[in-house]
């Protein structure tokens, strides 16, 4: 039994973490053609490689397919109920930078913060008799986020296309949505509120609690000193 890492299939989060190894002596590559989701493992004895999409990565870490996988912190948060039971993070990885933010139309002078969102969704209904839409992809975490932070006047859309798009299109009031630089957002005439920082993302190495971790450990625990990191209390 060989301890299964996921890494993304493909894209600048795929080309960083095998340079994020690489740097470290792990050198990773791809078996085949692009279309082919194999790849091998030089400089870790015992470990093996499966490539994944991102947003799978989280999935087959909670059921303990993989023992290790690489994939944004914002996707694990978003996808697993309860992450930190499910998954233990070893390391931030430097790269693959971007934030989870609210924003709304530059265009709400009026509204710039949090409790001013509260109460232009209150005058919203109000007036046109149902909740102010808040289009995104990211529900777990944006409904958490306005939770514990006292706004309840919404209705969150969800978003399969571009988000920033909604609010022109008409299809929603304000989104929350991934933004590294803001120029799609300042493109489509929205603004960040004040205090609309939802969570700042970054690829990160997670490890399983449910894998089964009785066969790996010492590749587990030569992969990690050839990394240069500290155990972690995984299962």
């Amino acid at each position: 039994m060989s301890l299964k890492i996921g890494v993304p299939s493909k894209g600048r989060l795929m080309d960083k973490t095998f340079d994020w190894f690489g740097a470290r002596g792990v050198t990773m590559r791809r078996s085949g053609s692009e279309r082919e989701y194999a790849g091998r493992i030089d400089g870790a004895d015992g470990v093996s490689m499966v490539l994944l999409s991102a947003g799978e990565i989280p999935r087959e870490l909670a059921a303990g397919r993989i023992h290790l996988g690489v994939t944004g912190s914002d996707l694990v948060r978003e996808k697993l109920a309860d992450w930190d039971q499910q998954a233990t993070e070893l390391a931030r990885l430097g790269f693959g930078h971007a934030d989870l933010i609210l924003a709304v139309p530059a265009f709400w002078i009026d509204v710039d913060t949090l409790d001013d969102l509260d109460a232009a969704a209150a005058a919203f209904r109000a007036h046109h008799g149902h909740r102010l839409r808040i289009a995104t992809k990211y529900h777990r975490l944006v409904r958490e986020f306005l939770r514990e932070r006292g706004v309840a006047d919404y209705q969150l859309v969800d978003s399969q296309g571009a988000t920033e798009g909604t609010v022109k299109n008409l299809t929603a009031e304000a989104i929350a949505d991934i933004t590294s630089t803001g120029e799609t957002l300042r493109a489509n005439h929205l603004k960040i509120l004040a205090d609309g920082l939802i969570h700042r993302s970054e690829a990160t190495l997670f490890a399983s609690r449910a894998a089964d971790w009785s066969e790996v450990r010492p590749a587990y625990r030569g992969l990690l000193e050839r990394l240069g990191l500290q155990d972690a209390d995984a299962d």
